[in-house]
């Protein structure tokens, strides 16, 4: 496992393993940000990442997420929009465990 050195915005500089460092790039304009939590104080530090630092962490087997691309539209969906009272009725079922399997079991049952 590659050791990588950042720093944290509380703490200063800090080693990291691959597993504790994230990427996110934007699939549109290829920006990048990486994040960590800090070994020392737990702080959640997110920083710009220049495209060579992103290929660079990426290249040492730390994990990536493409954000969603902001001009993605959704298909047009028909039907009613979700009512106030659906959602305060699922709310219920959420806190009714017997209710809530046996929504499930219905919802089995049409398949």
């Amino acid at each position: 496992m590659a050791t990588i050195r950042a720093t944290c915005t509380v703490c200063g500089d800090v080693e990291l393993g691959t597993a504790d460092v994230r990427v996110r790039v934007d699939a549109t304009n290829h920006q990048g940000t990486y994040s960590f939590v800090c070994p020392r104080c737990d702080t959640l530090v997110v920083k710009p990442a220049q495209p060579r630092t992103v290929d660079l962490l990426l290249a040492s087997g730390v994990e990536y997420d493409v954000a969603a691309d902001s001009s993605f539209v959704p298909e047009e969906h028909h039907g009613e929009p979700i009512a106030e009272s659906d959602i305060d009725a699922f709310s219920d079922l959420l806190g009714d465990d017997g209710a809530l399997w046996a929504a499930f079991e219905a919802a089995d049952s049409h398949h």
